[in-house]
């Protein structure tokens, strides 16, 4: 890889999650305006809904997801009835009730305990239709899983399970601050298909400290070994200004960006050998998975979650920090847990941040997200479709130019395809249709 591309590497971009992305949200979204966008769902609109736990048992150094440590249980008893206030008061405000997807992140999930978490599903089903074709999915830490929880979940109709794997090098996570044998992952994985949850996904990462190219690999190989139905690989975001924790980790010790590029290739490498389908910018599937089966149809969304096949018109926040999505906008919550816990025990939403969309946020958007799950998109037949002149984007070409130059993308017409080699760079390419970007002074992780 040239000088230029290198440059291009060491650039820094959002992940485009969502557009706009959360560093533009609000104040102005909060309760008032959640329950008019509640209440103007249709009947028959289906749900995502999330559920942020935001507790683990010790802070892992490469964190970077909004978590606390907690050393005891009396808070997570607390949190879980102002959970079910929450399903209540949500439920209370929207006619929709056909969830298609429900998903748990952290933090760790798994720390609320098999009683707990199981009385949280079944107020879920009282106030929510659940069905079989539902996606009731759970990330979850090996290190804290136990027999038990696993049971819970399969009681509760979980069906896909997440495991926080990241590397299976002892030096690569004694300097990440998360030591969690290969026994542990092998574990979890025998309990959950014991428990008849067979759809499994296992999370890795590349450019941890002191983490090489050999040992990349090797951590892809002993997970591809266990046989999950797919994997997400990121890429670690050293951003310590946010996640004050992270200045934990030796700066000196993480890789540049032709070691980050090299890495990703290396574990690509190894899961399309083992069989594995590489989907978007950082996921992997077996290729019966729905996730390839989307990928091949040109049908794969993408959101808080990442690349998935929800096909829901809305998704409900619930938790402290949640975030979700309304046709009008997004919502999010309090980020403090007393603030959430206030406004619930007062029957008002904690929604204090988030962001009505304009006609050209939802065409950009759609622009984005077609970039970032196809690798190409016309972005004159997007602008068309939704109402504006087949130029109206042309703003983005200048700042598309290097990528062109370097054979990272190609112009045909206003149908922008990145190139294989170009792909790493899909972040930054989206850039150019974000309008936002040059408001404020957000900082973004790097860009591969």
């Amino acid at each position: 890889m040239n000088a230029a591309s290198l440059a291009l590497a060491e650039r820094s971009a959002p992940r485009y999650t969502s557009y706009p992305t959360s560093p533009h949200f609000s104040r102005e979204i909060g309760d008032e305006t959640i329950r008019a966008w509640l209440s103007a769902l249709d009947a028959n609109a289906t749900l995502s809904l999330y559920f942020h736990v935001p507790f683990c048992r010790e802070i892992c150094a490469f964190c970077g997801c909004h978590t606390k440590a907690l050393r005891q249980d009396a808070p997570l008893t607390s949190y879980k009835e102002t959970l079910l206030r929450e399903i209540e008061l949500v439920a209370g405000a929207t006619r929709a009730r056909r969830v298609v997807s429900i998903h748990w992140g952290g933090g760790t999930p798994g720390i609320l305990g098999a009683s707990r978490f199981h009385e949280i599903s079944e107020t879920i089903a009282r106030h929510f239709s659940i069905g079989s074709e539902t996606e009731h999915s759970i990330e979850l830490d090996p290190r804290v899983l136990t027999q038990e929880f696993v049971e819970a979940l399969a009681r509760s109709g979980v069906n896909r399970a997440s495991l926080g794997v990241q590397d299976l090098n002892r030096h690569v996570q004694e300097a990440s601050g998360r030591v969690q044998p290969y026994e542990l992952v092998a574990q979890s994985v025998e309990w959950l298909r014991g428990a008849g949850i067979e759809a499994i996904n296992i999370d890795l990462m590349y450019g941890l400290p002191h983490q090489s190219v050999e040992d990349v690999r090797r951590t892809a190989t002993l997970a591809a070994g266990l046989n999950p139905s797919r994997l997400a690989v990121f890429g670690y975001a050293h951003v310590p200004w946010f996640k004050t924790h992270q200045k934990l980790i030796d700066a000196a010790a993480l890789a540049g960006a032709a070691e980050r590029l090299a890495q990703a290739d290396a574990v690509r490498e190894t899961l399309e050998d083992a069989g594995f389908v590489a989907i978007g910018l950082d996921h992997f599937a077996r290729p019966q998975d729905t996730l390839t089966q989307c990928w091949r149809a040109g049908t794969l969304h993408r959101n808080f979650q990442g690349y998935t096949v929800d096909p829901a018109d809305a998704m409900l926040p619930f938790g402290v920090s949640s975030i979700g999505k309304l046709p009008q906008g997004y919502i999010g919550n309090a980020a403090d847990l007393a603030g959430w816990r206030r406004a619930i025990e007062a029957d008002r939403f904690s929604t204090n941040r988030g962001l009505a969309f304009s006609p050209e946020d939802i065409a950009r958007g759609a622009v984005i997200e077609k970039l970032m799950c196809r690798f190409e998109v016309d972005y004159g037949a997007e602008a068309t479709a939704h109402g504006f002149a087949e130029d109206a984007f042309d703003d983005a070409l200048p700042r598309l130019q290097t990528f062109f130059d370097q054979g990272l993308a190609t112009l045909e017409g206003r149908r922008l395809t990145m190139t294989p080699p170009g792909r790493h760079f899909v972040r930054l390419a989206a850039t150019a249709f974000d309008a936002y970007l040059d408001r404020g002074a957000a900082r973004h992780s790097a860009a591969v």
